[in-house]
């Protein structure tokens, strides 16, 4: 009897571990990927994983994944406020063909704050035709730190090395910082015909505010510079800030377009050596004043075909093709 009474407690319990089903493993804040780490892992410290892709679904939002060593890690679209970042681990590389390098789409998150850190976005070799280096489609907020993007040659719209496209809103201001960083030989063609180039920002709707900060930024031998079009935009205001950096050897460095407010403050900045034009405003609703800055070895200097372009009068505007000088207005800096 207590031998059978035994048999059915061990069948009772076999029963139940059969029934039994492990919980869902937890999403971490901090996540790890290392270049021999495997995606099935659980992306701990001692057991990374992969890839980008891999991890992200198993980093809780406002989380942060993080490199171990060096590696290629793969293209990734973020879709919850997250942190990338490479913290000198040895180089941390997202190599692509044909597509972007990091898409950030939060659609659900009107909030979300991506920051992307230490990364080198890198669109392969002559004829890969990789889109763009980082493309924001919907959040809060993008931050790139201390990143080199290059090589994406994507015809139009794409071949940018950041491409913002977001739709601003009146509820919730967007931002665009970047900061320490190097964007160079983005876009396609040549001449009056190349399209694409260092950095877009090009909202495709929105009635709200973008904020732009670029800072310590190399923009160099992209097609062209920086491109400011809220031709999309019903109404809304874009202001910018682009402060110690340089942006030189394009078709033309900065340019505007648009009919909503376009506010950009120029400062300690070069724009050196385009073919083309170092400065055009074409935007009606253009407002773009310069100060303590160098445009040097441009086609020409500036053009102003539309709204207004104006200087503290504390430049060094020379050895241009054509000196067009800006209005001078205001009291120059210090």
């Amino acid at each position: 009897m207590l031998k059978m009474t035994r048999m059915a407690g061990l069948v009772a319990a076999m029963a139940l571990a059969v029934m039994w089903v492990a919980p869902a493993q937890a999403q971490a804040t901090r996540t790890w990927i290392s270049g021999v780490g495997d995606d099935v892992n659980p992306c701990s410290r001692t057991a990374p994983c992969k890839t980008f892709a891999g991890a992200i679904s198993k980093t809780a939002a406002g989380g942060e994944i993080d490199t171990l060593d060096p590696g290629g890690f793969g293209a990734v679209t973020v879709t919850k406020a997250m942190t990338l970042a490479d913290e000198g681990a040895g180089e941390a590389g997202i190599l692509v063909a044909g597509t972007n390098g990091i898409t950030v789409n939060c659609v659900s998150d009107p909030n979300c704050v991506v920051v992307i850190r230490g990364l080198i976005l890198d669109g392969g070799p002559v004829g890969s035709n990789s889109l763009n280096g980082v493309r924001f489609i919907a959040g809060r907020s993008l931050v790139i730190q201390n990143c080199m993007i290059r090589n994406f040659t994507g015809g139009s719209p794409n071949g940018y090395g950041v491409a913002w496209n977001g739709t601003p809103n009146s509820a919730v201001p967007e931002h665009l910082i970047i900061s320490d960083t190097s964007i160079t030989t983005n876009g396609a063609g040549s001449g009056t015909t190349s399209t694409g180039g260092g950095v877009s920002i090009a909202p495709t709707a929105g009635t709200g505010s973008l904020s732009v900060v670029l800072d310590r930024v190399v923009i160099g031998t992209n097609t062209n510079g920086v491109n400011f079009n809220t031709t999309a935009m019903t109404t809304g205001t874009v202001q910018a800030t682009i402060t110690n950096s340089d942006i030189e050897g394009g078709q033309t460095g900065i340019t505007t377009s648009g009919t909503p407010i376009t506010n950009i403050q120029i400062n300690d900045t070069r724009i050196v050596g385009n073919a083309g034009y170092g400065i055009i405003t074409a935007g009606a609703g253009t407002t773009l004043k310069i100060g303590s800055s160098v445009i040097s070895g441009n086609g020409t200097s500036v053009l102003q075909a539309l709204g207004s372009l104006t200087s503290y009068g504390n430049n060094q505007i020379d050895m241009n093709g054509t000196n067009t000088l800006p209005s001078t207005t205001g009291t120059a800096l210090h």
